[in-house]
C-alpha cells in the first residue's frame, strides 16, 4: 500500500517522486527503465531565457533539478547578462550520462520512495471519482490514494523519421499503448502533442576555425 504512485522516471516524474517522498509520505514511481530515470532525450541545456528562473523556482519548492545540473553541469552561463535582471537567464549545459547518473542518485537516497521497473496497464477505479491504484502489465496491483500521471512523450507515442513511423517514446524505448484505454475509458478526452528533434551534425564536416566561440561564465552561477 502506498500514499501515491507515480507513473513515469522524466522530468516530471522525479521532481514529483523526490517532493512527496520528502513530504513524508510512502511513494512508489513506476518507469518501463529504470536506467532511463532523469534520461535528457536530445537537448543536454537546462535552464535559458525565462526557463531559468523555473528551474529556480523548482529549487525553493524542493524540487531536483538544480542540483542534478549543478553535479553534471559542462558550462554554466547567465544569458542577457547585459541586460536588466528582469531578463536574464542561467543555464547550463549539462553531460547527459551525469545529469541521470545525479538524478537517480536523489531518488535513491530517499527512504520513503520505491522505484518499481514495469508499464502500467490500467488505473483501478473501484469508486466513481476516487482512484485506488493500478494495475501493471504483469498484472500485479499497487495500491494507493492517489495517482500522478507523468508519462511525458510515451502515452501511446509515434514516431516519425522521414516518411518512416515507429511505435516509441524515444528512440530504442517502447511506448505506453493501453494506459491511454484506461485514462479515454473514464471520459478524458486524449489528443497528441508533436515536439520536434533537429538533426546531428557530424563534427568532421564543420569548420570550426570559423565560428565564434561562446565560452561560458568565468565564475559558474549554480542552480541550487
Amino acid at each position: 500500500m502506498f500514499d501515491v504512485v507515480i507513473i513515469g522516471g522524466g522530468h516530471a516524474g522525479a521532481e514529483a517522486a523526490r517532493v512527496c517522498a520528502r513530504g513524508g509520505i510512502r511513494v512508489a514511481m513506476v518507469t518501463m527503465l529504470r536506467d532511463a530515470i532523469g534520461r535528457m532525450s536530445c537537448n543536454p541545456a537546462i535552464g535559458g531565457l525565462a526557463k531559468g528562473n523555473l528551474v529556480k523556482e523548482i529549487d525553493a519548492l524542493g524540487g531536483l533539478m538544480g542540483e542534478a545540473t549543478d553535479r553534471a553541469g559542462i558550462q554554466f552561463k547567465v544569458l542577457n547578462r547585459s541586460k536588466g535582471p528582469a531578463v536574464q537567464g542561467p543555464r547550463a549545459q549539462c553531460d547527459r550520462d551525469l545529469y541521470a547518473a545525479a538524478v537517480l542518485d536523489i531518488l535513491d537516497a530517499e527512504p520513503n520512495l520505491t522505484i518499481i521497473e514495469g508499464s502500467v496497464k490500467s488505473l483501478i477505479i473501484e469508486d466513481p471519482g476516487a482512484i485506488s491504484g493500478v494495475i501493471l502489465q504483469d498484472g500485479s496491483k499497487l495500491t494507493a490514494k492517489a495517482v500522478i500521471v507523468t508519462t511525458g512523450t510515451f502515452l501511446r507515442a509515434l514516431m516519425h523519421s522521414g516518411e518512416q513511423k515507429t511505435t516509441g517514446g524515444r528512440f530504442g524505448e517502447p511506448s505506453a499503448e493501453t494506459l491511454s484505454d484506461s485514462l479515454r475509458a473514464l471520459g478524458l478526452e486524449l489528443g497528441r502533442l508533436k515536439t520536434g528533434t533537429p538533426p546531428r551534425v557530424d563534427k568532421t564536416t564543420v569548420d570550426f576555425a570559423r565560428m565564434e566561440k561562446a565560452p561560458g561564465d568565468e565564475s559558474p552561477r549554480p542552480f541550487s
